[in-house]
């Protein structure tokens, strides 16, 4: 009969461990897709309003000099010391005021 308990005991031990390395897993899956979100250089980070020059080029479909003479043509770029952004309404109403 103890024999018994004993496998019993593993099965239930092993079960635990098992969800418990799911669990764990679950997090760490999480925490890696915040990693990617969060890491500036990360090509398919651009969630934000604001956005920096290289990625609003690609949010706005045009190669990074092709948005630089955006902003010769009157983009407006925010920029405090030295650090340049750009939001996402800022580059539709472009898009939109130069469409025809």
């Amino acid at each position: 009969m103890s024999i018994k308990n004993e496998k019993l005991n593993n099965i239930t031990d092993k079960e635990c461990l098992v969800e418990y390395f799911d669990e764990i897993l679950v997090k760490l899956e999480h925490l890696v897709e915040e990693l990617k979100v969060n890491d500036p250089k990360n090509e398919s980070r651009v969630h934000g309003e604001w956005l920096s020059l290289k990625e609003a080029a690609k949010y706005a479909g045009v190669s990074y000099n092709t948005f630089i003479t955006f902003r010769h043509m009157g983009l407006k770029v925010c920029e405090i010391e030295g650090i340049k952004r750009v939001s996402r309404k800022e580059i539709d109403n472009f898009l939109e005021s130069h469409s025809y």
